[in-house]
């Protein structure tokens, strides 16, 4: 049965069935009308249908028309309706599966440039163990703009000024042509960055100009020879783009860490291969680990050689935190090598816009609060922090969301599925089919058409503005001049019905030099920071 619909897929789009039903409808009730006297009631109703299927083709505004003519108006029926009938839809306003209605309907509502308030207060259970608040100040700040900046690799040839709000990365072939257009778009105007993905820089990336972070995986596509390694010459012709304005070494993603990815050959199209240096309609493989290192050290010297091949631009690493040893054993040749990464992204397994398989995706990689304490905890106790900027991504959404990481550590946010969401993403959670019903996740041409860019780079450009206005209020109000001073004496925790917590007391953090001197702060440290090597990823007996 499904090969059948595939088959007809070919000559007629099935999900334009409701379009056709009501065309062939108006046919039937024509002939019934005018051969047998009957009412023109149906006439008039299925050409009012059959014009609004139309009218739904030719618009630009929402994606989901586009693809689905007529019956895609049931969504939208059903969203206004479900603040009246609340009662009878299975899914709350605060159930993440994996995002709330109420963040997805934040992005939409923040992307289409609408108000984002709420009468009679919140919609949070203030009460419930794990709610969490900003402490506000009883002298607030003015601050004259939201275009907060962070400064990466201030002390290398061409530093990059980054907001503190980007796109995460997602590749071309993950998502369509269409959306990537929208995205460049959007951060070209806004004057934030737009992580390429390790699928590399495409024509789509370049066409408007926008701010790029290139992403290098373990399959070093944009930069590697015919057998599949490293090639300096390819690297340095990309690297010196002036588009490029950083370069990130990519060890693990939070979706799948240590797992590794193919392509399959029927979605290696021509624009993909062209970007990635592969051949194309064949199978595109993304190894589980890097062939051009085996060492720490190794690694901070491959660092170090990117960082020289683009001229001096700021280069750091991305990772999703899994051995405690591995990640000491970078920490560690950090201090033999004198080499630094200028900035390291932490990746929370929470998050992922790609398809992964169902036990990585539930029980492998540390989620982003942990990975991002640790690394900043041992940056600070190894007085690197001032060197290292630290980036994070995990289902970063709001403004509090961000204000929330920063007061874990991070300098600045990445977010995948809330630019997503902001393209017209509705949580369909069919990326791997291809069968995307808003054109954001395939390659398919004619669903992709759905996504219209102008408009789409539009919202993308007002999610990135409206989340940063929101921040800037949050800031003012705790008194302070920016989010980078927000710390973890601002956020509290309710841990029980009668007991909040200062995340500065609930959690562990490490004082300035306390590594160097030898003092193991904590149990983690304590365990596994003797057993870490510069000179190998294995933990040492």
């Amino acid at each position: 049965m499904h090969a059948w619909l595939d088959k007809l897929n070919l000559y007629f789009p099935v999900r334009y069935s409701a379009w056709l039903l009501c065309a062939m409808g108006l046919l039937l009730s024509a002939f019934t009308w005018v051969g047998f006297g009957t009412s023109g009631v149906l006439v008039l109703v299925f050409a009012l249908l059959l014009g609004l299927g139309l009218r739904d083709v030719l618009q630009t505004r929402h994606s989901v028309l586009r693809n689905y003519p007529v019956i895609g108006h049931l969504r939208f029926l059903l969203e206004f309706i479900r603040p009246e009938m609340r009662q009878y839809f299975i899914e709350s306003d605060n159930e993440a599966a994996p995002f709330s209605r109420q963040q997805r309907s934040l992005v939409y509502q923040r992307s289409k440039g609408e108000q984002d308030k709420r009468p009679f207060g919140t919609q949070m259970d203030v009460g419930a163990t794990g709610y969490e608040w900003i402490n506000h100040s009883l002298v607030p700040s003015e601050l004259a703009t939201h275009d907060f900046r962070v400064t990466i690799g201030a002390a290398r040839a061409q530093p990059y000024s980054a907001s503190v709000f980007n796109i995460s990365a997602m590749s071309f072939g993950a998502l369509s042509a269409n959306a990537i257009l929208a995205l460049n778009a959007g951060a070209k105007r806004g004057g934030f960055a737009h992580d390429t993905g390790e699928g590399s820089i495409s024509v789509h990336h370049q066409q408007h100009g926008g701010d790029l972070i290139w992403e290098i995986g373990s399959g070093y596509f944009g930069c590697r020879d015919a057998q599949g390694r490293f090639d300096p010459e390819r690297f340095r012709a990309n690297a010196t783009l002036p588009q490029v304005k950083m370069i990130e070494l990519k060890l693990s993603q939070g979706a799948k860490p240590g797992h590794g990815g193919v392509l399959p050959g029927p979605k290696v199209t021509l624009e993909i291969a062209a970007a990635r240096g592969v051949t194309p309609w064949v199978d595109c493989i993304s190894p589980a680990k890097h062939s051009a290192f085996d060492t720490p050290i190794e690694m901070m010297q491959f660092i170090d050689q990117l960082r020289e091949l683009s001229g001096g631009k700021p280069t750091g690493f991305k990772l999703c935190i899994g051995h405690p040893w591995e990640w000491f054993g970078l920490a560690k040749a950090m201090l033999e090598t004198g080499i630094t990464p200028d900035f390291i992204v932490i990746d929370g397994a929470e998050g992922g816009t790609g398809a992964a398989p169902l036990e990585f995706t539930d029980h492998v990689g540390a989620p982003l609060q942990e990975g991002l304490l640790l690394v900043h905890n041992t940056l600070v106790g190894l007085n690197l922090r001032d060197k290292v900027k630290l980036g994070c991504a995990g289902k970063v959404i709001s403004a509090f969301d961000i204000a929330r990481m920063m007061a874990l550590g991070a300098d600045w946010c990445n977010s995948a599925r809330g630019f997503m969401f902001a393209l017209g993403c509705i949580q369909a959670q069919a990326c791997h089919t291809g069968q995307c019903p808003t054109g954001v996740s395939t390659q398919d041409p004619q669903r992709q058409r759905a996504l219209v860019v102008p408009p789409k780079a539009e919202r993308v450009f007002q999610y990135h503005q409206s989340t940063l206005k929101a921040l800037k209020e949050l800031v003012q109000a705790a008194g302070l001049d920016h989010p980078g001073g927000i710390t973890a004496s601002h956020i509290v925790r309710r841990c029980s019905d009668h007991q909040v917590k200062l995340l500065a007391n609930l959690l562990s953090f490490v004082q300035p030099d306390q590594l160097l001197h030898g003092e193991m702060p904590h149990n983690v440290f304590k365990l596994y920071w003797p057993m870490a090597s510069a000179h190998s990823f294995q933990a040492s007996p």
